[in-house]
């Protein structure tokens, strides 16, 4: 069975209530180490009669090497896009919802400063079933999360891609400071090699202390 593609049904049917939409999906939040990064991008009701850019899907269900590709197009495609990064500092600071939250108002206020628009005017489109954006100081914005979004909704699909290869590419980037923990291969989440180097190396700089250790050791 082919993976889904999104489509823009749910975008119209908002389009019909809202002049745009910012659509938001974030990766990062399982990994163990690295930051959580938040993809938005802005869609109008001029999208609706456009043809969806070849490839785009959920970025989970992209080839690792067909992601690139994927995400130029996808950029070309919305009307603006912006991303948003919380560390791993400000995960264990502040807890992985409050820091999704903080990345995403970060990505909104660059999507919407690209296109020209104050965000409150708009409807945000959140992958997932929980809005963290409005507790984290969203609170005049519209935001509506929807279960499934990155794969149903060509929006959220098109910020899931460019978020994910963003943080991809920033995790291969700083695999060089610590080739031990394979952060190239497994982009900072909790795969076997990564957990037997924490094993045999302790914790960096770049690893989400408050999740799964105690000191150096991990549970």
């Amino acid at each position: 069975m082919s993976p889904a593609v999104p489509t823009l049904e749910r975008e119209a049917t908002l389009l019909e209530q809202y002049p745009f939409i910012i659509a938001c999906d974030e990766v990062g939040r399982g990994a163990i180490a690295g930051p959580v990064v938040v993809g938005a991008s802005i869609v109008y009701a001029s999208h609706l009669g456009s043809a969806i850019p070849e490839g785009l899907r959920d970025s989970k269900l992209i080839a690792e090497a067909k992601r690139h590709d994927v995400a130029d197009r996808a950029r070309d495609w919305v009307s603006g896009s912006g991303l948003g990064w919380a560390s791993a500092v400000e995960v264990d600071q502040t807890g992985i919802m409050r820091a999704l939250g903080t990345a995403a108002l970060r990505a909104i206020e660059t999507v919407a400063a690209e296109a020209g628009v104050d965000p409150r005017d708009g409807v945000v489109l959140l992958d997932g079933n929980y809005d963290y954006i409005q507790p984290a100081g969203g609170w005049g914005m519209t935001v509506i999360p929807v279960i499934k979004g990155d794969r149903d909704c060509a929006s959220a699909a098109a910020a899931s891609v460019l978020a994910k290869v963003a943080r991809d590419d920033y995790m291969v980037e700083i695999h060089a400071q610590a080739p031990a923990y394979q952060w190239e291969r497994n982009k900072g989440y909790g795969s076997a090699e990564h957990r037997a180097a924490i094993v045999e190396f302790g914790i960096t700089a770049h690893h989400r202390v408050s999740w799964a250790f105690e000191g150096n050791t991990l549970f």
